[in-house]
């Protein structure tokens, strides 16, 4: 099983506003599950305006930490641009597989948005009719078509994937610091010292990037 997962939120910055998930087993889409959230924050106008959820439609509602217990229970969350929704999350016990990462690299040269890969690979879904793009479930739906495209055109399985995730994040370069540009695995090899530092004093690195610190210094 893969549990595809999305969020919206308040904002850039975070402040869960909704969360969702659907289930791949044998390349069908079941089990949809929702909840509107009780955000930490004001929603912005700008998000508003993108996923058209109100103040007045989450007042009263759960906090992420009291709703999102009913998500956990797969090995794998799969997300587009899985590196936010892992960020807007409580720590979830499963591998993640973001479906924009493979998708670059199995079709380079297109649009990478979920509405754009489901124009241009013609994904065969039908989301619920009483929700549009930008509502969790409905943009669930089209991340988990895009992922049984993936599994279809490529032939990997989900411990693939993974690995390829992670292939990709120890060629992934440092945004940032005295090694800015420079790739992971180069790094680990030359000043092993300098990824064990920035893990141990910086708190809030992006999860891919510091999962991908953490398999190079584990790998050296």
């Amino acid at each position: 099983m893969l549990r595809v997962i999305d969020t919206e939120t308040c904002g850039l910055q975070g402040g869960v506003v909704e969360v969702a998930s659907v289930d791949v087993i044998d390349g069908r889409i079941v089990n949809p599950m929702s909840d509107l959230i009780s955000p930490d924050r004001p929603i912005s106008r700008q998000a508003m305006a993108i996923h058209r959820i109100t103040e007045t439609m989450v007042l009263g509602k759960p906090t992420i930490e009291e709703a999102i217990g009913r998500y956990h229970g797969s090995p794998y969350y799969v997300a587009h641009n899985a590196s936010f929704d892992r960020r807007m999350l409580p720590e979830m016990p499963g591998e993640w597989i973001c479906t924009m990462t493979l998708a670059r690299g199995l079709w380079p040269g297109k649009k990478y948005g979920n509405q754009a890969l489901r124009e241009a690979l013609q994904l065969d879904v039908t989301p619920p009719a009483d929700l549009h793009a930008h509502r969790a479930l409905y943009d669930c739906y089209i991340t988990a078509a895009l992922l049984i495209r993936i599994m279809e055109f490529s032939g990997w399985d989900a411990p693939e994937m993974v690995r390829r995730m992670q292939v990709r994040g120890s060629s992934a370069t440092f945004p940032f610091g005295k090694y800015r540009g420079s790739r992971i695995d180069d790094v680990v090899k030359r000043d092993p010292g300098y990824l064990k530092w920035m893990l141990k004093n910086i708190p809030d690195l992006k999860p891919d990037l510091k999962s991908a610190m953490e398999r190079a210094l584990s790998a050296d």
